[in-house]
């Protein structure tokens, strides 16, 4: 979320620079940089990610990362990029994926979506050069963006011809949410984010049921892809009790692989810190599930 811990922006050209390019090994078993690769996934100049690949030839399983920060542009991917090298560097292809949000021109409903869902998809243009192995993509999001993480592996269950699914969405083979805001309308109740939900959306629940039916991870359940939500005790952002009552909610509709995974005494960013006390168990947690 970033309330109180400053202003990151992901307002960057995402266009590759050669020199970063070369030291990116294709396919053929060369060794490879983690220094991340700055990949357009989109023509806007907010649809980019940056890739970064482990040593060896691969096929490299990946994570998909999604930063958090209220679905607002004050914080971009870099929030993420400590925690992108420590997974890369533990033999994980890492995508840090940035897109637009509150803020930025063409933000409107349902623009962050739509870049979520096209940025997972574009995974399957970046494997054959790249050695990725799309039998494990994982999802890895922190507070809004771990509503993002588990709601890009549900879109599935949409209509077919509802823009948020996509042409042909990309399996998941797990979703990880850290910290995650998965019941949009909870979280207003609740005041997170100060209730941005309803501005991402553009109206409360009551005004526009169906967009919350469409984009909350709570209303797709059971959405049949293996969770993990990871949550600190004593985050003060994100209550705790969110992801219990998802844990419920996922139990009571048959969900067949959900786990709770309480950071003891951890808040709102330990868990996506390196030098956290608390990042140990928070990365083998992630690195188990994605390997």
């Amino acid at each position: 979320m970033g309330v109180g811990v400053g202003v990151w922006s992901g307002c960057v050209n995402p266009e590759t620079s050669k020199s970063t390019a070369s030291n990116i090994a294709s396919s053929s078993g060369a060794d490879v940089s983690t220094s991340p690769l700055r990949i357009a996934y989109g023509s806007d100049p907010l649809q980019f990610g940056e890739l970064r690949l482990p040593k060896g030839p691969g096929p490299h399983p990946v994570v998909v990362v999604l930063h958090g920060g209220c679905w607002v542009n004050a914080y971009g991917l870099d929030l993420m990029h400590d925690m992108s090298e420590a997974l890369t560097a533990e033999g994980l292809a890492t995508w840090n994926v940035e897109y637009r949000r509150l803020g930025d021109p063409g933000s409107d409903y349902p623009n962050t979506f739509l870049d979520v869902g096209l940025a997972v998809d574009h995974l399957r243009k970046l494997s054959p050069g790249y050695a990725l192995d799309l039998t494990k993509v994982t999802t890895v999001g922190h507070s809004a963006g771990g509503h993002l993480a588990v709601w890009v592996s549900a879109r599935k269950k949409l209509d077919p011809k509802n823009s948020l699914h996509g042409a042909d969405p990309l399996s998941i083979r797990t979703a990880i949410a850290l910290a995650g805001v998965l019941d949009l309308e909870e979280s207003i109740n609740l005041g997170v984010c100060n209730g941005t939900a309803a501005k991402l959306l553009q109206g409360t629940p009551a005004e526009v049921p169906d967009r919350y039916a469409e984009s909350s991870p709570r209303s797709l359940l059971p959405i049949d892809v293996s969770q993990i939500l990871v949550h600190g005790t004593s985050d003060s952002l994100v209550p705790f009790v969110m992801s219990e009552h998802y844990l419920t909610a996922a139990k009571a509709a048959a969900e067949a692989n959900v786990t709770l995974v309480p950071v003891q005494g951890g808040d709102h960013f330990d868990v996506i810190t390196p030098s956290s006390s608390k990042w140990p168990s928070v990365m083998k947690s992630i690195v188990d599930a994605a390997r």
